[in-house]
């Protein structure tokens, strides 16, 4: 076929660079979080969306507290900084008192799903149009890899050294399935970033889930699946497999409701 280029030789014309890869909302592409952390990458497709739907000069968003709340220094987006929890009560404040912004919170499980649980929901029972992001790794990251309401039956965390027992600990809580099923919400979904494939599916689920909010059909969700090495006590490479393998057979991935659009 005259359309393959051979590779044995170098290409008669050199390749180029025909885009940016970084969005033009992240100012530095430097962080400080751990080697292996799949949280910048979940960021870097936060702020594509945005870009995507147009709203950069009209979003705010509402940071948590964890790992993530560093990012609020190197973002081009208006934040406000909520406490324990709370981001969901703090942005449905903010959509009601400027209805014309693109609100967005971004959490962790250990905010949203332990401290925060009756927020989320009960800003999704309203149908509060707002688009809650959550970066779900099954541990509280910030603090040194506690389990948390997410953490999977038989991961191991500083605080489940035998792994997470059903008996002793309870169950975690699937929250993407739970918010699904409430009447306010109009779109849920779960991604990942274990691999490039996943990557860009959850980008297309964050990009769905502001136009949802654009079209003021109610309360939109993203839950994203991020390695955690550091907070699992296992090699940094060894992150992208465990994310799939352990907390993906569990927290399944895909869109889990989605309003019609139109």
């Amino acid at each position: 076929m005259s359309d393959i280029l051979p590779t044995s030789a170098p290409p008669s014309v050199p390749a180029k660079k025909i885009a940016g890869f970084k969005p033009d909302l992240l100012m530095k592409e430097n962080h400080n979080l751990c080697p292996g952390c799949g949280e910048p990458v979940a960021l870097r497709k936060l702020l594509e969306a945005i870009e995507a739907v147009g709203a950069q000069e009209r979003t705010i968003g509402v940071i948590g507290i964890g790992c993530y709340t560093s990012f609020g220094s190197g973002i081009d987006v208006d934040l406000v900084q909520a406490l324990h929890g709370r981001a969901p009560s703090v942005a449905t404040g903010v959509k009601r008192m400027r209805p014309e912004t693109l609100v967005f919170t971004l959490q962790g499980d250990g905010d949203m799903v332990n401290e925060g649980l009756q927020e989320v929901i009960h800003t999704a029972a309203r149908g509060e149009s707002v688009t809650c992001v959550l970066l779900n790794n099954g541990v509280f990251g910030e603090t040194g890899g506690h389990m948390t309401a997410t953490t999977v039956l038989g991961q191991r965390t500083k605080n489940s050294l035998e792994g997470r027992d059903a008996g002793y600990h309870g169950y975690p809580i699937l929250i993407g399935d739970l918010l699904a099923q409430l009447e306010g919400t109009a779109y849920a979904a779960r991604g990942s970033v274990h691999d490039a494939a996943s990557v860009m599916a959850t980008g297309r689920m964050l990009r769905r889930a502001l136009e949802t909010q654009e079209k003021g059909l109610g309360f939109s969700f993203v839950e994203v699946l991020t390695m955690c090495p550091t907070g699992w006590f296992i090699p940094t490479a060894e992150g992208p497999d465990y994310l799939d393998k352990v907390m993906g057979s569990v927290h399944t991935v895909g869109e889990l409701k989605r309003k019609a659009h139109d």
